[in-house]
């Protein structure tokens, strides 16, 4: 590689790199017959926080190496001198600080098996590029949990604070989807600009993996104007993205969200009710899903109600109205638009003093009906409503009501459906019960005890 400058060697912290790079530069410092000696320097690449309080090498080198070759290089196209790319690859080392997380080992050819195991539905917190396991292993949790855990890791060795600048890296360690690799960078970008960090240039993608690794790593590295000019430097390197500098700034949309609080007034006992029941049941909910439909149907509960501390507090129509905004506005999906039009029909008939309870569970069956056609015996919400609604019309009571309902759900069991995604899957779905019937049956349970 030497032109006559020197070689800089970038060496991510891994002992065997280390010792054979150490070997190359001594024999390159040496002449060997009609070869003169070539000047070397190295910068070492140690920003792995997960391995930073152990014995022996300490932080390995992993996702920050493409930065730092990236930063080097444009500087040694400007023409400086070896000491001097070294010192700003040093410098960006430095403060560069990377973990990752995995839900599965990687594959490494010739191996009879996978490089560790993990239990179902958990995850490897602060696994290698080359597939060593995690010293901690916990269960999956959501993008914004495990975001939050990381960056609490990666951010104090960094030295950002509010008003800072930041390239923010999200790296894929090979086997992670497109989709999923966005969501990370995205809550990244959230949490990095809550703290008053702009992520001002950004990487995302598959660049450092660790082969078919079902995982990816979050690298922060500060930056200044000389960074962001010699990050912005073009470069023929084939495998180089072609849009790396366009900021990362929020999509102001996600901060235009409808008013969906609930925590002004006095305690609302049967809604709390509800609303706690089924963000104890996100799981539950998402299994029945998953066997009789597309899996969604828990995710979208917990998009629309787990954002309410509880107890909700306010008048029935009051917190009516904004759990009907909080299903149309954060959850997806069919869920989102069937139950926000019947809490918006059940929050307005609703009156102070508790009439209007049948009326408005009547509207409310009737726009649900009118909006997606669906009947009795068609495996979704309407299976528990319509028998509720037609208690309640009969002047029966909640507790009845909600026998009805029960009563409903358990029939959907038997059905196959014919709406929604879950009719692609025909007889496929007998046996399973209507998770949009469940929770709407829960529901009328709620009313018919604190009511």
């Amino acid at each position: 590689m030497d032109t006559g400058a020197g070689v800089l060697h970038i060496v991510k912290n891994y002992t065997g790199d280390v010792m054979n790079f150490a070997v190359a530069r001594r024999l390159a410092g040496a002449r060997a017959g009609d070869r003169p000696a070539v000047a070397t320097d190295v910068v070492l690449v140690d920003d792995d926080v997960a391995t930073e309080d152990t014995a022996g090498p300490g932080r390995r080198g992993t996702g920050a190496t493409i930065v730092v070759e990236k930063l080097c290089g444009a500087a040694a196209d400007e023409g400086r001198h070896l000491a001097g790319v070294a010192a700003l690859g040093r410098r960006v080392a430095g403060t560069a600080r990377s973990m990752a997380v995995s839900v599965s080992g990687c594959n490494v050819p010739g191996a009879d098996a996978a490089s560790f195991e993990l239990a179902p539905g958990h995850m490897a917190f602060g696994v290698g590029i080359h597939g060593e396991r995690a010293r901690e292993e916990r269960p999956v949790t959501a993008a914004e949990e495990i975001v939050t855990d990381l960056l609490a890791r990666i951010l104090p060795g960094t030295g950002l604070g509010s008003g800072d600048r930041a390239l923010v890296v999200v790296n894929n360690l090979g086997a992670v989807t497109d989709l999923e690799l966005g969501v990370l960078f995205a809550e990244t970008v959230k949490q990095l600009s809550e703290r008053g960090i702009d992520v001002t240039r950004s990487l995302v993608g598959r660049f450092v993996t660790a082969l078919d690794m079902a995982g990816a790593s979050i690298t922060v590295i500060p930056l200044d104007d000389e960074l962001i000019r010699l990050w912005d430097a073009p470069t023929a390197a084939p495998g180089w993205p072609t849009a790396t500098t366009a900021p990362s700034h929020l999509d102001p949309l996600d901060h235009a969200r409808a008013d969906d609080s609930a925590d002004t007034g006095e305690p609302n006992v049967w809604l709390s009710d509800f609303v706690g029941k089924v963000q104890r049941s996100v799981d539950e909910l998402t299994e029945l899903d998953r066997r009789a439909g597309d899996g969604d149907f828990g995710t979208n509960m917990a998009a629309a109600l787990g954002h309410f501390p509880l107890p909700l507090r306010g008048r029935d129509s009051e917190v009516l109205t904004a759990i009907a905004t909080s299903y149309l506005v954060r959850s997806g999906g069919t869920s989102g638009a069937v139950f926000g039009t019947f809490f918006t029909e059940l929050g307005r008939a609703l009156q102070p003093d508790g009439a209007g309870f049948a009326a408005g569970v009547r509207a409310g069956l009737d726009a649900v009906v009118e909006l997606g056609g669906a009947r009795v015996g068609d495996k979704t919400v309407v299976d528990a409503l319509s028998p509720a609604a037609d208690v309640l019309d009969a002047g029966g009571s909640l507790a009845a009501a909600a026998a009805a309902a029960a009563q409903g759900v358990a029939a959907t069991a038997d059905s196959a459906a014919s709406r929604g995604r879950a009719s692609y899957l025909g007889d496929a779905v007998k046996g399973v019960a209507d998770p949009g019937a469940l929770v709407m049956s829960w529901l009328f349970e709620a009313a018919a005890q604190s009511r």
